[in-house]
C-alpha cells in the first residue's frame, strides 16, 4: 500500500476551547510531518520524530510555506442554491419565495442537478472544505446527483431529499407518504457506499405537515445510522408562523421533539432566538446547532449567541455553517470571520483557537463524524487542507508582523479566503491545487 508524507507546519484542536483551556486543546508543530496510507493519517507529529522512521521510497511532499491541518467541515449548505447567492433585498421567508423555491424547482430535471452538483463538489474543495451536510431539494435525482459528485472523489458527504408537502408552490411539494418512501428507498441505496452518510430532512415545520413530521420520525427509528438536518428559529417571523402552525405544541423545538427529531443525531440550522428552555432541550437530548453568520447578516435574521448557546452550565454542541445560498461564501474562513463581527456586536471576542474548533472538529461533532474526520489523529481520514498565511500581500505584510502563531491564525481567518487555500487532500488523496502552488 502506498504511503504519501506531507510535511510542514501543523495545527489542528482535539478539544472544545469553549469548554477547556485552550492552551489544552489546540496543537502546533512548527514543523512537522502527517503519514497517509490508505486513504487515513497513520502517522502525525514532528519531523524530527517520524522522518528518521519513513522509509526511503515514501513521497515526502513538502509544503513549506503553508500550515497543514483538518480539512473543514461545512456543518449547514444547501447546493441548490448556489445559483442565487448574493441575490438581493428580503428576508427570510421573503427569500424562499422569491428566490429559493423557483431555483429548487429546477431540479426536478436531473441534468441540471448534475450540474450544480459537480460545480458544487469542486467549489468546496477550492475553498478547502473536505466534509459538508448539504440540504438537496424535494426530487430524489437531486439527492443522486450530489452524491454521485461526491463519491467520484471519495469525498465524506452528509445529504438527504428535503421532506416538504405543505405551503410551498406545487412544483416543489411531495406528500408525506411519498417523502417517506422516496428517502427510505435513497437510505437503502446510499447509506453504506462509500464515504456517503444520508440525512433525514424536513426542511423545517413550516412547511411539513404533522403527518410528514411523524414520518421523519419514523425513518430515524428504522435507521440507526442515518442523521437528521433541519432548520430553527432562524427569524422572528418564522417563529410566529410555527405557533400559529403547531399551536399545541409548547415552542418551536418543542415541535421537533414530540416527533422524535431532537436527539444526538440531529443538527439544527441557525438557533438565532432560542429561548433558554430550548437551549436546555438540546443539551439534554445531545441534538446540534450549525451556526450560520453570514446567512444571519445577510438575511437580517438576528445575532446568534454563542456564549449563552456554549454557557458550561448545559452546553450545546455548535458548528459552523455557510448557509450558502443565503450565506455569502464558501469560504469557512471568511464564515468564521463573520462569526467573528457577530461575536464581537454580542461583547464577545472569539479566539482564534475558537474559531477554528468550529470550522473543524466542532463540525464534525455536531454532524456525528469526529471519529473520522476534524482533527489530525492517527486512523483518522486523510481529510487534509494547506492554507498559505502570505497567499496575498496583504497577508504577506501581516504575517510579517504577528508576534505569535495564534495571531497569525486570528489574522488568516479575518483578511484570508479562498485564495489562502494552496491545497485539499480528501482521503489522501489530491482533489485541489492552487495554480500558483
Amino acid at each position: 500500500m502506498n504511503k504519501l508524507a506531507l510535511r510542514g507546519s501543523l495545527f489542528y484542536v482535539r478539544d472544545d476551547p469553549f469548554l477547556n483551556p485552550p492552551e489544552d486543546c489546540a496543537v502546533y508543530e512548527p514543523d512537522g510531518i502527517i503519514v497517509i496510507e490508505g486513504g487515513k493519517i497513520s502517522g502525525v507529529g514532528g519531523a524530527a520524530e517520524i522522518l528518521p522512521a519513513l522509509p526511503d521510497d515514501v513521497e515526502v511532499r513538502r509544503h513549506a510555506r503553508s500550515i497543514l491541518m483538518p480539512g473543514f467541515v461545512d456543518a449547514h449548505i444547501h447546493y441548490p442554491q448556489v445559483e442565487i447567492i448574493g441575490s438581493y433585498g428580503t428576508q427570510l421567508l421573503e427569500w424562499l419565495n422569491k428566490y429559493t423555491f423557483p431555483t429548487e424547482a429546477k431540479f426536478n430535471d436531473e441534468a441540471h442537478a448534475k450540474r450544480i452538483a459537480e460545480f458544487f463538489v469542486a467549489e468546496l474543495f477550492r475553498n478547502g472544505t473536505t466534509s459538508a451536510s448539504v440540504f438537496c431539494t424535494s426530487a430524489p435525482g437531486s439527492v443522486r446527483a450530489i452524491f454521485e459528485a461526491a463519491q467520484a472523489r471519495n469525498m465524506l458527504i452528509l445529504a438527504g431529499k428535503m421532506m416538504m408537502d405543505s405551503h410551498a408552490p406545487p412544483a416543489i411539494l411531495d406528500t408525506a407518504q411519498s417523502s417517506y418512501d422516496d428517502s427510505k428507498t435513497l437510505i437503502e441505496r446510499w447509506r453504506r457506499r462509500g464515504r456517503c452518510l444520508y440525512t433525514v430532512t424536513p426542511r423545517f415545520a413550516l412547511t411539513s405537515s404533522p403527518r410528514q413530521l411523524e414520518l421523519a420520525g419514523a425513518l430515524m427509528h428504522e435507521f440507526a445510522d442515518v442523521r437528521l438536518q433541519s432548520h430553527i428559529s432562524e427569524n422572528l417571523a418564522e417563529i410566529a408562523r410555527a405557533k400559529e402552525l403547531y399551536p399545541q405544541r409548547e415552542h418551536y423545538t418543542d415541535i421537533y421533539e414530540y416527533y422524535g427529531l431532537l436527539d444526538e443525531r440531529a443538527i439544527y440550522g441557525h438557533g438565532v432566538h432560542l429561548s433558554e428552555e430550548e437551549l436546555r432541550r438540546f443539551h439534554e437530548t445531545g441534538a446540534n446547532i450549525a451556526h450560520c453568520p453570514t446567512s444571519n447578516f445577510f438575511i437580517g435574521s438576528g445575532l446568534f449567541d454563542i456564549a449563552k448557546t456554549k454557557a458550561e452550565r448545559r452546553p450545546v454542541t455548535v458548528g459552523l455553517g455557510t448557509d450558502v445560498g443565503g450565506g455569502t461564501s464558501f469560504s469557512m474562513l471568511q464564515t468564521m470571520n463573520e462569526a467573528y463581527k457577530m461575536a464581537q456586536l454580542r461583547k464577545i471576542s472569539l479566539t482564534a483557537i475558537q474559531s477554528f474548533y468550529l470550522a473543524t472538529l466542532g463540525s464534525a461533532q455536531a454532524l456525528g463524524i469526529a471519529d473520522r474526520v476534524g482533527t489530525l489523529a492517527v486512523g483518522h481520514d486523510a481529510d487534509i487542507i494547506a492554507l498559505d498565511p502570505r497567499a496575498t500581500p496583504l497577508l504577506e505584510l501581516r504575517s510579517e508582523v504577528a508576534e505569535s502563531f495564534e495571531e497569525l491564525l486570528f489574522a488568516l481567518m479575518i483578511c484570508a479566503d479562498d485564495r489562502a487555500v494552496e491545497a485539499t487532500y480528501v482521503a489522501g488523496e489530491a482533489v485541489y491545487l492552487r495554480a500558483s502552488a
